[in-house]
């Protein structure tokens, strides 16, 4: 249920409806904007007329919300969220983009990455110190000497650093380093890492498990903004077809579908998407188009070694021209790069 309040809904008139909210047992969500304050009702509602709550002063209406995801509905609210991260706004008119090696393997691969992705125009630096790995014998990543590496170079670029989070026991460790929390494809519905994550104030970036439906996705997204981050960013990154010509099948509906259902921002992932370095670019440009805040790509200066995810990593130089043939499309559709 949403309770929409008048324009000129007073602090006391919100305060009263809240009150009520909680009084039956559920829980109160306001969200104040530039016009007027929503209050989103979360728990279960069945039993609650919404006559009763028109009847208080200052409300203007009230709508069920037919989603089963409440928070992350439109219905909600209807203004594109911005996340704001150190400088950077996602969400906004500027499409982001991150990037940066899938693993932190040394310092010298990760300031040289780190080089390339701002000397290129890239926003935010993507890097995994915690590596999930179908195979328990290759390359975990370098935990916390990964974080620590990160932190230096993103105090030596000034680039805001994400990074992946695998157990609710990590999720503190992580947060002290990094300035955006992934939750990778593997662990979209681990919902005691979703709630923990939730429960820290810092931005997140849910990828879409390799198997979840769009609107899976949006109820794991519940779960982190249940328990009190808003600050939640989506990520589609391809999911497992029939098809076998790439790594995964990268969907390209889901960002047009996404951004008509949530306010959330979208990022598009054409990394593990295809699982090819020569099909990033062209499913980046098809990203934007569709409407994607931004695309989170691979980038190693060395792919032929890279320690994981060689095959899908963009040389410096193809990542810089990738980021130009971005651009064009993102003016072309009214943003900027």
């Amino acid at each position: 249920m949403i309770i929409v309040m008048k324009h000129n809904a007073t602090q006391g008139e919100v305060a009263q409806v809240i009150a009520q909210v909680e009084t039956l047992g559920l829980q109160a969500r306001p969200i104040i904007g530039e016009e007027r304050t929503v209050v989103a009702v979360v728990g279960d509602e069945r039993p609650v007329e919404p006559e009763q709550f028109e009847l208080f002063a200052g409300v203007e209406r009230v709508m069920r919300v037919l989603h089963p995801f409440k928070l992350a509905s439109r219905d909600f609210h209807p203004e594109d969220l911005v996340v704001k991260i150190n400088g950077v706004s996602v969400g906004s008119s500027q499409v982001i983009v991150m990037a940066g090696p899938c693993s932190v393997e040394s310092r010298e691969q990760l300031m040289e990455t780190a080089a390339a992705v701002k000397e290129a125009g890239g926003h935010i630096l993507r890097g995994g110190a915690f590596k999930p790995r179908t195979s328990p014998y290759v390359f975990q990543g370098l935990g916390l000497k990964g974080l620590e590496l990160l932190r230096e170079a993103r105090d030596a670029y000034q680039l805001p650093i994400i990074t992946e989070v695998l157990s609710p026991q990590d999720v503190y460790l992580v947060a002290q380093y990094t300035d955006i929390i992934q939750v990778g494809a593997r662990n979209m519905q681990n919902f005691a890492l979703l709630q923990t994550v939730g429960e820290t104030n810092k931005p997140v970036l849910l990828k879409r498990g390799m198997m979840s439906t769009v609107e899976e996705l949006l109820m794991a997204a519940e779960y982190v903004l249940s328990h009190g981050n808003s600050r939640v960013m989506l990520c589609e990154r391809g999911i497992r077809t029939f098809e076998t010509s790439t790594r995964n099948t990268f969907d390209i509906n889901a960002i047009p579908v996404l951004k008509s259902l949530t306010h959330l921002p979208v990022i598009a992932d054409p990394s593990h998407g295809t699982g090819k370095w020569e099909l990033v670019t062209p499913i980046a440009r098809a990203a934007v188009a569709a409407g994607a805040d931004g695309v989170i790509v691979e980038v190693h200066c060395d792919p032929a070694h890279a320690l994981s995810d060689g095959a899908q990593s963009l040389k410096p130089e193809k990542f810089a021209a990738m980021v130009s043939e971005v651009r064009c499309i993102a003016e072309a559709m009214k943003r900027t790069v």
